[in-house]
């Protein structure tokens, strides 16, 4: 199968992109750095403000609450300024909306930013958790849960697409309210809401897509207790047995036994344990598969919806990843030359790889020169650490640690046995043969070009026979040829299970 070309996109311009998101427990700027397949976050502030704290009691948004969300509001305007951000979306959510004296609070609340702040419904809640999901997770198959402080919203995303979402009312806020702070209370309420359903039908065996603060720190507690190596949230994944058995454990601690955990941010200690309890019952109904972490959510999603349809298709992965060689490489010119150069070795006549290991391995060429600045002792040690913990997306866990390993391997060498062993446990043993396989290609491929373009055009890698590995260069080219040619080829041809060989292509 002939496999496209990479498209080479215009490299993003910097136009920052504010969204302001009004929630019930907390009120949140993150500035972009613009309306791009994959933004980067150049500015994020929280506060929580607790907006939609007894409103299910009094069904009012709370004096104090209204002024400090004010407040807030007010600090964000200054920052959009000082930060040249003129495009801000702003949204406010299920405590805005179902308040009485929401629209009052809606009308000073957009004095204060200098903005308007559109109001969302429970619906286009779920739409924009569910966009923001597939746009960092384009792979997605299950149903999404965005858990904020007033409601709970749920939509399933398969092949790309969404389905029409819904809201209910098991935010942690509102059940703190509604149950008179009794989790056996809330626990009979959960389970009624969540009884009639049917989308949670359709989870059986599939993932379920968290987001939202409150069920980050779950995970983030089970890292701790796992000793997971990574601290990466995104694409972080849990076994529905190990989700519920958590969930059920921190659901029965006290606000103050919480604020004693040390991976949990205090600010959740008295809304995690009813968050956690959502996460139980809501698994014990369902019975998905796993709990898949997204760092992307409602106002990831409002982005993404904004961007054209060509844009929206783009690899993720690759468009970051393309970024970094922008940012960091010698010639980013080289880098898309080297992704063509590698599919030499795979294919028809060559090795074999998946869709999903062509992708991997586009994305470590576009990283393996991001170290070059930094001290030769520590290149692949700082590449290892950088690619490991960026803030990609379309990528899980595993597949961040090949990419890291690969480019780790490229500096240190393919056949090193340096490589952290807590990362290497948590990939397949095969994907470590093919990250220094891959390494060692792109070594030679930098001691044949210097980094620079235009040569790896000319120089061909070819399996001839069941026994040898060529390179071969044209005759202008013959002075590239050497000890270190030699050793650099000798290494992939191991790697390959293959004999090297040297042709001089004559004229």
């Amino acid at each position: 199968m002939k496999r496209k070309k990479i498209a080479r996109a215009e490299p993003p311009k910097y136009q920052p992109v504010g969204i302001v998101d009004i929630g019930s427990n907390s009120v949140r700027l993150v500035v972009y750095d613009g309306p791009n397949r994959a933004p980067a976050p150049i500015f994020n502030e929280k506060i929580a403000c607790g907006l939609g704290r007894g409103l299910a009691i009094s069904g009012r948004l709370g004096d104090e609450a209204i002024e400090r969300t004010l407040r807030a509001l007010s600090r964000f305007q200054l920052l959009c300024e000082q930060m040249g951000t003129h495009k801000i979306h702003a949204v406010a959510t299920a405590a805005s909306r179902e308040a009485v004296n929401g629209p009052e609070f809606i009308e000073r609340a957009e004095e204060a930013l200098g903005h308007r702040i559109e109001i969302l419904s429970g619906k286009q809640e779920a739409t924009y958790a569910a966009m923001g999901v597939l746009s960092g997770i384009p792979d997605a198959d299950g149903v999404v849960g965005d858990l904020g402080g007033g409601s709970l919203e749920l939509i399933e995303v398969k092949d790309g697409r969404i389905t029409d979402g819904l809201t209910v009312p098991l935010g942690a806020l509102r059940l703190m309210d509604t149950s008179g702070n009794s989790i056996a209370r809330a626990r009979k309420f959960i389970d009624e809401t969540l009884a009639g359903l049917e989308i949670l039908d359709r989870l059986k065996g599939r993932s379920f897509y968290s987001v939202g603060g409150t069920w980050r720190n779950l995970a983030r507690l089970h890292m701790a207790q796992t000793m997971y190596p990574l601290q990466v949230l995104h694409q972080y994944k849990i076994s529905r047995t190990a989700a519920r058995s958590l969930a059920s454990l921190v659901s029965g601690l006290s606000a103050d036994t919480v604020r004693e955990i040390p991976s949990i941010q205090k600010a959740r200690a008295e809304t995690l344990p009813y968050g956690a309890l959502v996460l139980d019952r809501l698994l014990k109904r369902a019975r998905a598969k796993d709990v898949v972490v997204s760092a992307f959510g409602l106002r990831e999603g409002l982005i993404f919806s904004k961007l054209e349809k060509h844009k929206r298709k783009r690899d993720p992965l690759l468009v970051a990843c393309a970024d970094f060689a922008r940012r960091y490489a010698r010639s980013p010119d080289h880098e898309y030359e080297l992704c063509e150069w590698t599919n030499q070795l795979f294919g028809p006549g060559g090795l074999k790889e998946t869709p999903e290991q062509t992708r991997l391995r586009h994305a470590s060429c576009f990283l393996a020169d991001i170290g070059w600045r930094t001290h030769p002792n520590y290149r692949g040690e700082r590449s290892l650490s950088l690619i490991s913990q960026a803030s990609f997306a379309g990528i899980d866990h595993p597949g961040r640690i090949f990419l890291a390993l690969t480019t780790f391997f490229r500096y240190e060498g393919p056949l090193s046995d340096r490589a952290p062993q807590e990362l290497m446990r948590l990939i397949d043993k095969n994907d470590i043969p093919r990250a220094r396989l891959i390494s060692a290609a792109q070594r030679l491929a930098y001691v044949m070009s210097g980094a620079m373009p235009g040569m790896l055009p000319q120089i061909r890698l070819s399996f001839e026979g069941p026994k040898s590995l060529v390179l071969t260069v044209p005759e202008s080219l013959q002075a590239l040829l050497g000890e270190r040619v030699d050793k650099t080829l000798g290494e992939l041809a191991q790697l390959a299970g293959r004999t090297p060989a040297v042709k001089v292509a004559r004229r």
